[in-house]
């Protein structure tokens, strides 16, 4: 999915975006979507730019236009948490998106979770509860559903849209589901009527809060969440869907660091039953993201088969908790 740019090609783009000449370029290599740099330029400047997959690669339904929600994201999120500063957006000369933004100092917390150690790791969660905290002050009022469009009037009918949608992917691109697509469509249909009625306004929710997208600095005094990227998968939702990524294949609850921060900046997370009974629903719905796209961005080969099988078996757990 992941196609580089020339080094002339990297040259003509960021100057007509910056009117600065490149200095260096080094290729980022965590993410799995976009093709992504971290440049240096000649005022000394340092960025990442991140590219879109090249026209007609194969995408899921959502995946179009990624890029715009991202920088949807950083506009709506900048001065609330530390998010990178937004430079520039553009179409390359080949017809792919792009995004300028400034580089965060740090690295991700996945590239430097041997070093993380019980204490660094319980004052980095109060931290990423608080901003979360402060993030979920981000309201719209156009509707639910990917920023992209269309939006729904409703966050059931929004989720109804998004399952329907993967499972049209997972049909096109013969995706080998844990559930029978319909046998899952079934399961989630009453209960999102009936439990994600209770969510009114629309927040703006990342929906990809693992480790590879917190951003984290060791190297003061003290360890310091520096900031979050990759909001492509954002979504105007539910605040408590959230949680999923932040407790991967876990549950929030047992995070209290986390639950911590974000009590003192937004007031406490009420893990009751019914929000307990929504978080099922939230985790079907990555799990079925992370079980479909696995195909058409050609990760589903055998040094990923472990961690397939347990997003698969998280999936049909959280269906039977329905």
């Amino acid at each position: 999915m992941q196609e580089p740019l020339s080094r002339a090609e990297l040259d003509r783009v960021v100057g007509a975006a910056v009117g600065v000449p490149l200095h260096a370029v080094r290729r980022l290599t965590e993410g799995t979507f976009n093709t992504a740099y971290a440049l240096t330029l000649g005022d000394g400047r340092e960025l990442v730019l991140k590219v879109a997959p090249p026209p007609k690669t194969p995408l899921l339904g959502y995946e179009h236009d990624l890029l715009a929600t991202e920088a949807m994201c950083l506009e709506r999120f900048a001065g609330r948490v530390p998010v990178p500063d937004l430079v520039a957006t553009g179409t390359t000369p080949g017809g792919r998106g792009f995004l300028l933004t400034s580089l965060l100092p740090g690295a991700s917390w996945q590239s430097q979770a041997a070093a993380i150690g019980p204490d660094e790791r319980a004052v980095l969660r109060h931290q990423v509860g608080r901003h979360v905290a402060a993030m979920h002050g981000v309201t719209g009022a156009a509707g639910f559903g990917h920023p992209a469009g269309p939006l729904a009037p409703s966050w059931p009918e929004a989720y109804r849209r998004i399952v329907d949608g993967l499972l049209a992917d997972a049909e096109r691109y013969a995706v080998a589901l844990p559930v029978p697509a319909g046998e899952l469509r079934d399961r989630v249909a009453g209960p999102a009527v009936a439990l994600l009625g209770v969510v009114t306004t629309p927040v703006l929710v990342h929906f990809d809060l693992w480790d590879g997208n917190v951003f984290v600095d060791l190297t003061g005094p003290r360890p310091a969440v520096t900031g979050f990227i990759d909001a492509e998968r954002a979504l105007w939702a539910d605040p408590a869907a959230e949680l999923v990524s932040l407790a991967l294949l876990g549950d929030i609850a047992d995070d209290a660091d986390f639950l911590a921060g974000y009590a003192e900046a937004g007031g406490p997370v009420v893990l009751d039953d019914a929000t307990r009974a929504r978080l099922h629903l939230y985790r079907v719905l990555l799990a079925l993201v992370m079980v479909v796209e696995a195909v058409p961005r050609a990760t589903a080969v055998p040094a990923h088969a472990e961690w397939d099988a347990r997003v698969a078996d998280w999936l049909v757990r959280e269906l039977g908790e329905l």
